[in-house]
């Protein structure tokens, strides 16, 4: 049974590769790979892609990478969602772009849905809704959502996962992982890029993004966070009506945060709602540590009294006390414009590789505080700084947090909000205050002795374990079972060199036998004659010059002589 299941994931591999292959090459895309130094498969692709697209012609490669992930559906357009969010890892133009990606679809007929629900949750529908709404309010590329009622009365939305998306996601990450294991071989500066992690992070994100039980809890987590808090407001989740592939919460009706219009009329305080939502977005990050990842206008709606609903929390983030104590030290000293300070953080943080040249990167980034050097701190823009900062850190090779990447998208995210509610919006002012708590915490007396604690615990630790890793290293050498692992980069080119020139040489050994053999063929006189010669030497004069002219065309051609 399961080399059945096998070999159907592997059909399904190989008609999805070709789909690629062909969604790709429409779009021109055969660039990126030489972009990404993967001269042989530019060389295949060239054979293989389909001719490119009249429309694509008039489009930037930008705009045809992301045209090109909208037409190859769930995973791809998911994929490109994170990548907008890894400003250190892909070129701005197609961060900007990708930012734009669409993932609406036509949704299902409501019985396909029916059937999905009734799946999900093990009962009839009638068990659970005296009513769902045939047509879908929303569709995107893993769910659909309809407006429901449920048997005790109460009006709800119901997120249902499209039937067959796990499956398909599924394959499409075994291809992504793939090709990131071609890239981690033939990729200048993988190290830094690392494709490989990028495609774990994102099918590990992607997976609970399909599991809507990970949702309906972080619902749930968040709202016990900001308990007694009476500025927010958080729909209530229906776990009687929710399984990993349903998704049951409170319908809520509210003024979405982008019409300004509305909300002036309804008489709510624009600036009170901005300082609000400032407060409890800094509260997740730097008191929480998990935070809401996508508060875009659409999922933000404004109650009376000013109260703040979000909704939709499909993509979150967290930030382990590490990085939140990182992003504090980071964002302290640039305020301070403490040049000295943020490369002490960057280094001490050990995201930095032992090529970074610190003379340059000191000047990189006393260049970034000087153009922020005349501009009030309350007009600072904090989201677009920290964009800056990533980018400059990631040309000198090192490595950003990706949780850090996508909680700065947020706050860029976050703060548009805020200016178009309060041109007086400073996130600075709201920003300062979170610093300073959470760095007195940092250093507080109870703080330091814990991490003493933690560091005195480890030391033990290794004390007790450091016996017995001696002995079984010792015990290893004895049964001549130790062994050292080395691992050489940088080896492949040479190694295709070698056999380049190898194969060179055993041709041109193999076009000098048939021109002796034929030579002597032609002394005898025997044999077969063709037009008066010996018809051995004239096959292996023929031979030797067709094979000839073809290797010095080939070696032209590849413009190395």
């Amino acid at each position: 049974m399961l080399r059945i299941v096998n070999i159907n994931r592997n059909v399904r591999s190989i008609r999805r590769y070709r789909q690629i292959i062909t969604v790709l090459g429409g779009y021109g895309l055969g660039h990126l790979l030489e972009y990404l130094n993967l001269g042989q498969v530019v060389d295949f692709s060239r054979r293989v892609f389909r001719r490119r697209s009249p429309v694509a012609e008039h489009l930037t490669p930008p705009e045809r990478l992301r045209l090109a992930l909208e037409e190859l559906g769930t995973t791809f357009i998911k994929l490109g969602q994170l990548l907008s969010t890894r400003a250190d890892i892909i070129p701005a133009s197609f961060v900007q772009e990708l930012a734009h990606l669409q993932d609406k679809i036509p949704c299902l007929p409501f019985e396909e849905i029916r059937v999905q629900i009734e799946h999900e949750l093990g009962v009839p529908l009638e068990q659970r809704f005296l009513h769902v709404e045939p047509e879908a309010i929303a569709g995107a590329s893993i769910a659909q959502v309809h407006r429901a009622t449920l048997i005790t009365g109460e009006d709800v939305v119901v997120k249902v996962r499209r039937p067959g998306v796990v499956e398909a996601v599924e394959t499409d990450i075994d291809i992504l992982m793939g090709v990131a294991l071609l890239l981690e071989r033939h990729m200048a500066r993988s190290d830094i890029y690392d494709p490989v992690g990028v495609v774990r992070e994102f099918s590990y994100t992607i997976r609970r993004e399909m599991d809507l039980t990970r949702e309906g809890h972080a619902i749930e987590k968040i709202r016990d966070n900001f308990k007694g808090d009476p500025n927010l407001y958080f729909p209530r989740v229906y776990w009687e009506a929710t399984a990993k592939g349903v998704l049951t919460t409170e319908y809520v009706e509210g003024i979405k945060v982008s019409d300004i219009c509305a909300i002036e009329a309804a008489g709510l305080d624009r600036r009170e709602i901005a300082r609000r939502g400032a407060r409890a977005f800094l509260e997740m990050v730097l008191e929480h540590g998990f935070f809401h990842g996508d508060p875009h206008p659409g999922n933000v709606l404004i109650f009376k009294d000013n109260v703040i609903c979000l909704l939709d929390f499909g993509m979150v983030g967290r930030l382990d006390p590490a990085v939140k104590r990182y992003l504090t030290d980071v964002l302290v000293a640039v305020i301070n414009r403490d040049v000295e300070g943020l490369a002490y953080v960057i280094v001490e943080a050990g995201d930095a590789g032992e090529t970074v040249n610190m003379q340059a990167l000191k000047k990189a980034l006393a260049e970034f505080m000087d153009s922020y050097l005349e501009i009030p701190l309350k007009e600072i823009e904090v989201g677009r700084m920290l964009m800056e900062f990533i980018d400059l850190i990631s040309t000198h090779r090192i490595k950003v947090h990706p949780d850090l990447t996508m909680l700065v998208k947020v706050l860029v995210v976050v703060e548009g909000m805020g200016r178009k509610l309060d041109p007086d919006f400073d996130m600075v002012g709201h920003l300062r205050p979170f610093l300073e708590r959470e760095f007195r915490r940092q250093r507080s007396p109870g703080r330091l002795f814990q991490e003493m604690e933690q560091g005195v615990e480890g030391y033990l630790t290794l004390a007790r374990n450091l016996p017995r890793d001696i002995k079984e290293i010792l015990n290893k050498i004895n049964r001549n079972k130790f062994r050292i692992d080395l691992e050489h980069r940088g080896l492949d080119r040479f190694s295709k060199e070698l056999d380049r020139s190898a194969n060179r040489l055993c041709l041109s050994l193999i076009i000098a036998a048939l021109l002796i053999g034929s030579s002597i063929a032609m002394q005898g006189n025997r044999g077969p004659m063709l037009w008066g010669f010996p018809a051995f030497a004239f096959f292996g004069f023929s031979c030797a010059g067709i094979v000839g002219v073809w290797w010095m065309v080939a070696i032209l051609r590849s413009g190395r002589l």
